[in-house]
């Protein structure tokens, strides 16, 4: 197996992760300040990362801070904003909305930063943004508070993955990753330090079974996979593998919030497989000979 469909497995089980922190992070806030959620997250995620990649930490420059600064700011956004979503709306909504950085992400690459994308990368985009419709569109088109936050925080992811496929090719993003969650840290702090509803010691193990969860897993372990896999994966591709994420996010919603299977979550995630596909499939050209 080569590197490069390695991490493509490693990302999927990533995708599980989050899809399954969705929900644990909504049983986990629902009466306690997502700011101080993000801060113990953030302060978990960066120790154990700081220990795990204590050689690379040793070799830091002050290049690779100032990258990790630059990568925290979108990341920061990112995750804040998709917790408020999960606040104020359902769990598997969240992460379906969530999953439009499957076309921000050319898109922004397009108009913002002037690079090509493949013609097979939107083609995947479409597909897998037409099977994320089918799972998400119901009859009412209304866009709620929590959808809106979600969306603002989709921006920030696509800014973070794009920037992160910018450092991952000198081969030395691993040595941004804890002063990136450092940064992290330290702009949830500041948030939480101006939040009135800040609770720090909440009296409820869900909330910290919740924080140990998702820094360990869909934190430490799914950033740091995604950086190192952007050094052999574009960044919309990721974002693509990504769309896994509500696939895990629906059947956890169903086993923990008792939400209900229902045939647009097949439909959808077939499409989304199939987007995948098309990302993957390296398409050649015959060349025809003339007699």
């Amino acid at each position: 197996m080569s590197k490069r469909h390695l991490f493509v497995v490693l990302l999927i089980l990533g995708t599980a992760f989050w899809g399954i922190s969705f929900s644990v992070t909504k049983l986990a806030i629902g009466a306690v300040s997502q700011s101080t959620f993000l801060v113990y997250r953030f302060v978990l995620a960066t120790l154990v990362l700081a220990i795990v990649l204590f050689k690379q930490l040793m070799k830091t420059s002050k290049q690779n801070i100032v990258q990790g600064i630059r990568l925290a700011i979108p990341l920061t956004l990112g995750i804040h904003f998709q917790t408020l979503g999960i606040k104020y709306t359902a769990a598997s909504q969240c992460a379906f909305v969530a999953g439009t950085c499957v076309i921000v992400i050319p898109i922004l690459k397009s108009l913002v930063y002037k690079k090509t994308v493949a013609p097979k990368i939107w083609l995947a985009s479409l597909v897998a943004l037409a099977g994320l419709f089918v799972i998400s569109l119901t009859s009412s088109l209304s866009v709620s508070i929590g959808d809106l936050y979600t969306i603002t925080g989709t921006f920030g992811f696509s800014v973070y993955l794009i920037k992160v496929e910018e450092y991952a090719g000198s081969g030395e993003v691993v040595k941004t990753i804890v002063p990136m969650f450092a940064t992290c840290t330290l702009v949830m702090l500041c948030v939480a330090l101006t939040d009135s509803a800040a609770n720090w010691i909440p009296q409820n193990h869900e909330f910290w079974m919740g924080i140990v969860f998702c820094a360990l897993l869909s934190t430490a372990y799914m950033y740091t996979i995604s950086n190192l896999a952007q050094r052999y994966i574009s960044a919309e591709r990721v974002a693509i593998i990504y769309l896994f994420e509500p696939i895990f996010a629906a059947i956890a919603a169903i086993v923990l919030l008792d939400e209900q299977l229902t045939w647009r979550l097949l439909v959808g995630g077939l499409l989304i497989f199939i987007g995948t596909l098309i990302s993957e499939v390296k398409w050649k050209r015959r060349e025809v000979s003339a007699y």
